[in-house]
């Protein structure tokens, strides 16, 4: 099953950098700020709402997993854009994927059981898979902040280690 929201965030992804590339070949620190701590928030919100949902243990101990670990590096990014004397900057890319985030956790919330689990899983599959990519392939070169660089590079680590743990939660759920 495809979900919609991860084919909207690829296409984000690859679309959403266009405005950046006319004005400056990437985007800029503070809004790099913004995507990073975006893409933190909604899979926390997917995680809170999987564990009210999930009655799956190991769904229900990933999603904990998920705001545990997004929620310790957004609080990370919030200290360093505060030492930084950074705002971070709304952007397309920010606004397009909580949208896409809005409808997939809508999409969701109708599905129950271990549709719900499997729906939620992949899922979080994909979305690891893409926003990996984009700090690998964007994101990080694109910052000029060592320090912001160094956080992204921290994050993605996790955030790989997420992509293998929910690749292995899909597996058992087959």
């Amino acid at each position: 099953m495809l979900i919609r929201y991860t084919a909207a965030l690829a296409a984000l992804l690859l679309l959403g950098t266009a405005p950046f590339a006319q004005a400056a070949d990437k985007p800029t620190d503070p809004q790099i700020a913004h995507i990073a701590y975006t893409a933190g928030v909604l899979d926390v919100e997917a995680a809170k709402q999987a564990i009210k949902k999930s009655k799956n243990k190991e769904v229900v101990d990933f999603a904990k997993d998920m705001i545990r670990d997004h929620e310790a590096v957004n609080v990370q990014a919030l200290d360093l854009v505060k030492k930084l004397k950074v705002t971070p900057e709304n952007n397309a890319t920010s606004k397009a994927l909580t949208k896409a985030a809005e409808e997939e956790r809508a999409k969701l919330a109708k599905l129950k059981g271990a549709a719900f689990d499997k729906a939620y899983v992949d899922n979080e599959v994909a979305y690891h898979k893409q926003v990996d990519g984009a700090l690998e392939t964007l994101l990080i070169p694109s910052a000029q902040n060592a320090e912001l660089k160094s956080l992204l590079e921290t994050g993605l680590k996790i955030f790989q280690g997420h992509e293998q743990h929910a690749e292995h939660v899909a597996g058992m759920l087959k």
